[in-house]
């Protein structure tokens, strides 16, 4: 008796499982249909930073924080030019929230953002 008690509550658990993850897959792939609906809103921005002292830790700092911000979709850094060129989405990031980034990839007090102006294309070679 104790044998099909056992058994009875694995097949029911397994059941319970498959049940519980078919319903969270569901979910899952609404969530992904519904992203999908959503159209990028892409961005050209040239930003003059101010406060940079060499390419490789400086620039390439910049950079790096900027691609990992969530929509940031393309940056480059130049520190002989003073110049970061970004793309990104407006409907997942904001210019202020990117300038945020630049302004605190120092902790806060090295690097300074002089102006930031739309742009088709960026005026340099990427």
């Amino acid at each position: 008796m104790k044998i099909i008690q056992n058994v009875l509550i694995i097949v029911l658990s397994s059941v319970l499982l498959i049940a519980c993850n078919g319903e969270s897959n569901k979910k899952i792939e609404e969530q992904n249909n519904s992203s999908k609906e959503i159209v990028e809103n892409l961005k050209n921005v040239e930003v003059q930073i101010k406060g940079m002292t060499c390419e490789i830790g400086c620039a390439r700092l910049i950079q790096s924080k900027l691609y990992k911000t969530g929509g940031v979709k393309f940056a480059k850094v130049s520190f002989e030019d003073s110049l970061g060129m970004i793309t990104y989405d407006l409907n997942r990031v904001s210019e202020s929230k990117i300038k945020d980034v630049i302004q605190k990839a120092g902790g806060g007090d090295l690097y300074t953002v002089v102006d930031i102006k739309e742009v088709q294309e960026f005026s340099k070679a990427q």
